[in-house]
């Protein structure tokens, strides 16, 4: 099993995500990062980007997710992102971490609140 990976780090997207109905309504920026196992011993030696998983394909794969049909849990998100990326036969797991800057907590100042799974195929 090889250790290479490739990583993107803050993807940001604009979603309808949340629990309460202004969240969907309004919508907000969600931040993702994402990281996939991929042996690129072989694009490594060939230079070649058909023996590798092209960084246009995670991002497109986020996105579509991200700003695709409203959940209600960052969780799901997550979870959908990491189901649709291990589509990829290559891909042995990967990491993704969901972030939703200032969520609406009444009398809070937080950050983001985030949301971080390692799926395996």
């Amino acid at each position: 099993m090889s250790s290479d990976r490739i990583s993107l780090k803050g993807m940001q997207f604009y979603g309808y995500h949340g629990v309460n109905p202004e969240e969907k309504e309004n919508g907000q920026i969600y931040v993702v990062d994402l990281s996939v196992a991929v042996d690129l011993s072989v694009p490594g030696q060939t230079d070649l980007l058909s023996d590798t998983i092209s960084y246009t394909d995670l991002y497109k794969a986020t996105k579509v997710i991200i700003e695709g049909n409203s959940k209600d849990l960052l969780e799901s998100l997550a979870q959908s992102i990491a189901n649709s990326i291990l589509e990829h036969s290559t891909i042995s797991d990967v990491i993704v971490s969901v972030k939703k800057p200032h969520p609406p907590i009444k009398n809070s100042l937080i950050e983001h609140a985030e949301v971080t799974i390692h799926r395996y195929r």
